[in-house]
C-alpha cells in the first residue's frame, strides 16, 4: 500500500490505470486499494500546489510558535482544538524542543496575520507567549521546487 501512497503523495491526478501499470500491478487491486485508504482516511483529500506568486494573488504566511501551558489532564489537545478552528490556522503541530505548538496562518497581508496573533492567539488562556515569523519566499513546497533554477554563473577559483 506504501507505493500507492507515495505515487499519489507525487501526483494525487494519477488515475487507477496510470497507477497500476506504473506500479506493474491489476488495476482491480489498485482500485479496491484505494477506496479503501480512503474510506480509512489514510487518503485525507486530493490537492494541488499552487504557485500564488505566480498566480498573481496576495497570500501571507506566518508561522507562529506559540508557548502554552497545558491543561491537566487534557495536555496540548484542548488548546489545539480551540486554535485549530480559526478559519485564518492553514496548519497547527505539537512540537517538540522549545515551543510548544507551531501555528501556520494565512491572510491577505501581514497586519492580518499580525491582527489575528495579537487579537485571537495571544489572549487565549493558557497562551504563555508567540513569537511569529512570516514566509519571505518559499523556494520548495511539498516536494515541488517554486523558484526557477539558474546556473552557477560564479568564476571557479585557482590558485
Amino acid at each position: 500500500m506504501e507505493d500507492i501512497l507515495f505515487a499519489l503523495e507525487e501526483d494525487g491526478r494519477l488515475t487507477t490505470a496510470q497507477l497500476a501499470e506504473r506500479l506493474g500491478r491489476p488495476e482491480k487491486e489498485i482500485a479496491e486499494a484505494v477506496a479503501k485508504l480512503e474510506a480509512d482516511k489514510v487518503i485525507r483529500r486530493y490537492r494541488a500546489v499552487i504557485d500564488w506568486d505566480k498566480a498573481g494573488a496576495e497570500r501571507v504566511f506566518g508561522f507562529i510558535e506559540v508557548r502554552i501551558s497545558p491543561q491537566r489532564g487534557r495536555g496540548f489537545d484542548s488548546i489545539a482544538a480551540r486554535i485549530m478552528e480559526f478559519p485564518e490556522v492553514h496548519s497547527l503541530y505539537l512540537m517538540s524542543g522549545t515551543y510548544d505548538l507551531m501555528v501556520v496562518v494565512q491572510g491577505k497581508t501581514m497586519r492580518e496575520v499580525a491582527y489575528f496573533v495579537a487579537e485571537r492567539l495571544a489572549p487565549m488562556d493558557n497562551v504563555l507567549s508567540t513569537a511569529t515569523h512570516f514566509v519571505l519566499r518559499r523556494y520548495k513546497v511539498d516536494g515541488d521546487i517554486m523558484v526557477e533554477r539558474t546556473e552557477n554563473k560564479r568564476l571557479p577559483v585557482t590558485p
